[in-house]
């Protein structure tokens, strides 16, 4: 299925997965070694939905490399670890649709980590994500009309941006923990809430 089709298709579907506060005050879960390196992010082949706010790569990337340094930078390990990201494909909710619509948006990225001391890439391939904007009122009506461009950019970064900590939950080999249980409190829901925006103007 092409980008553009799961897009479209994701544009129409209720959001369904569970809801959760933000959790960026609270200790980061434990992660073993790690720590930030790089925050490499690229979105220069990123495909847009035509029914979609626009959005350009180099904003996807400043909205990506802010989630990342926020959920990541806690972290106080004693290695390095270099995350990349790929922008690979979005749809920003556009205001003017009918409410009975709905429309989501929706955002598909590719992430790849690397042991910086060793130079090795961890993945053998790179993990593909597709994650929504949290359910909330205003997603229900479509934010289009709640929110800014830019605040539904960042929830979404914020969203895939837990994912990929939840994926490297799922690898403690990578980071010198024993495998096993995820520690208490690490499982993340397929989507999380990201902090509640201001109303658009």
């Amino acid at each position: 299925m092409s980008f553009a089709r799961l897009l479209a298709l994701g544009l129409a579907l209720p959001l369904l997965a569970a809801c959760a506060q933000n959790d960026l005050t609270d200790p980061p879960v434990p992660l073993g070694d790690f720590a930030l390196g790089l925050n490499i992010v690229v979105a220069d082949n990123v495909q847009m939905v035509p029914i979609s706010r626009k959005a350009t790569p180099e904003e996807w990337q400043e909205s990506m490399k802010n989630a990342v340094a926020a959920r990541f930078g806690r972290y106080e390990g004693t290695k390095l670890y270099n995350i990349g990201i790929s922008v690979d494909a979005y749809a920003l909710a556009p205001p003017g649709i009918p409410v009975v619509a709905a429309p989501k948006s929706i955002l598909v990225v590719t992430a790849n980590i690397w042991d910086d001391a060793a130079k090795l890439k961890l993945n053998p391939e790179g993990k593909q994500l597709t994650v929504f904007e949290s359910l909330s009122g205003d997603t229900v009506i479509g934010t289009g009309y709640t929110r800014t461009r830019q605040q539904q950019m960042d929830a979404l970064s914020f969203n895939a941006v837990k994912r990929v900590e939840a994926w490297l939950l799922d690898h403690p080999e990578w980071f010198g923990m024993p495998v096993g249980p995820r520690p208490s409190g690490a499982d993340a829901p397929t989507v999380a809430s990201a902090p509640k925006p201001a109303p658009a103007e």
